[in-house]
């Protein structure tokens, strides 16, 4: 029996421990037993350890005997699994491209030094006037290393610009954070799958995003509804990013920004499936390529390019909350469950969002044709 070891146990991670188990894997888990770790019940053997301490976690990997190591929708698991790999001789991405497509300040500069479109930015550990004196407000200060739009904030003055740095810093694992021009626009996110550096889009996706200052995503959609000179500007760009960041295997979830000009500015990359059901939901919803058996198989070393995308529907995730109520007769009753895949509540309470944690559930759809919710 092969043996997989997966970080991160939050519920995230249950469509990918499942799947493992499915395919008769052996699952060991690794995360921190801090009351979210579902995974846990879930998995063969579960390791109460922070996916933080990656000489611990190579040391049980090695012990195991493991065959593969891998995450879906976190980025704080990556820069272990990259290390555990190299050092197993398994399949992954380099330790530089872990640090790439997780630490925001490098990604930048890595942006710059490849002339991809990216905003103008700087990394600061701390407030210094002089240090932002060059910028126009708005701008947009997020932490260097964090996910899920944690510490992430626009900020119109000088006075809320010292307020949101000291808030990313702290967000921080490294304690600095990226102030960063604005850029006024759409924001898509597009998924590919990589394998021995070679790549493939599997689709983009149209992100809902909560006004200003905080930028939590409400709900996504696939396919995109851009025309198609812009989207054909979103897949050069994609390629690019991939290279320049040196993915070499495995999920990617590109975030971009589009103007109302059409130009196209890259935001992020993770080497990682995108989180909020995209990558464990949504691409198979949409286009029928079985996006987290093919994380699996590639972290096993038996996945091969290219793929098939074998069907073309609509598919989105609503996420519930005090900005969103209006969903609630949606999940109240049944009236459009002819296309609802899956409707949770997890808070009755509801949340101004704030970050993604303030989110109170979920519906995801799939459709023949584009179901507006709202």
């Amino acid at each position: 029996m092969k043996k997989i070891a997966i970080l991160g146990a939050s519920y995230l991670q249950i469509p990918l421990v499942q799947k493992a188990k499915d395919n008769g894997l052996e699952v060991h888990c690794f995360a921190w037993d801090d009351g979210k770790a579902v995974c846990k019940e879930y998995s063969d053997y579960f390791y109460d350890v922070s996916v933080l301490e990656k000489d611990i976690i190579l040391e049980k990997c090695t012990e195991v005997g493991i065959d593969g190591i891998v995450t879906i929708a976190t980025d704080i698991c990556v820069p272990t699994i990259a290390y555990v790999a190299n050092k197993l001789n398994l399949p992954g991405n380099s330790i530089e491209c872990s640090l790439l497509t997780t630490n925001k300040s490098l990604m930048r500069k890595c942006f710059t030094e490849n002339n991809i479109a990216s905003p103008r930015s700087i990394t600061v550990v701390e407030f210094d006037p002089a240090a932002v004196q060059d910028f126009t407000y708005p701008v947009i200060i997020k932490p260097s290393d964090r996910s899920g739009s944690l510490g992430v904030i626009k900020a119109d003055s000088l006075e809320e610009c010292k307020t949101a740095i000291e808030n990313a810093v702290n967000y921080s694992f490294s304690k600095t954070c990226v102030v960063e021009e604005y850029i006024k626009g759409k924001e898509v996110s597009v998924e590919t799958i990589s394998c021995n550096g070679e790549h493939k889009i599997l689709t983009i996706t149209d992100k809902v995003i909560t006004s200003e200052p905080y930028f939590v995503e409400l709900a996504h959609h696939q396919p995109s509804s851009f025309p198609e000179h812009i989207q054909n500007k979103i897949v050069d760009i994609t390629y690019s990013i991939l290279k320049a960041t040196k993915v070499e295997n495995g999920a990617s979830h590109v975030e971009l920004m589009i103007t109302a000009g059409g130009d196209v500015f890259s935001i992020e990359i993770g080497s990682r499936m995108g989180g909020d059901f995209i990558g464990s939901d949504l691409v198979q919803l949409s286009t029928g390529f079985d996006y987290v058996q093919a994380v699996l198989d590639i972290a096993l070393g038996q996945f091969k390019l290219p793929v098939e995308l074998t069907q073309k529907k609509y598919a989105g995730v609503y996420f519930l909350s005090e900005n969103t109520k209006y969903l609630l007769p949606f999940f109240e009753d049944n009236s459009f469950d002819q296309y609802i895949v899956k409707k949770v509540i997890t808070n009755p309470s509801l949340q101004n969002i704030h970050s993604s944690n303030d989110r109170s559930g979920y519906l995801i759809y799939q459709s023949d044709k584009k179901i507006d919710f709202t």
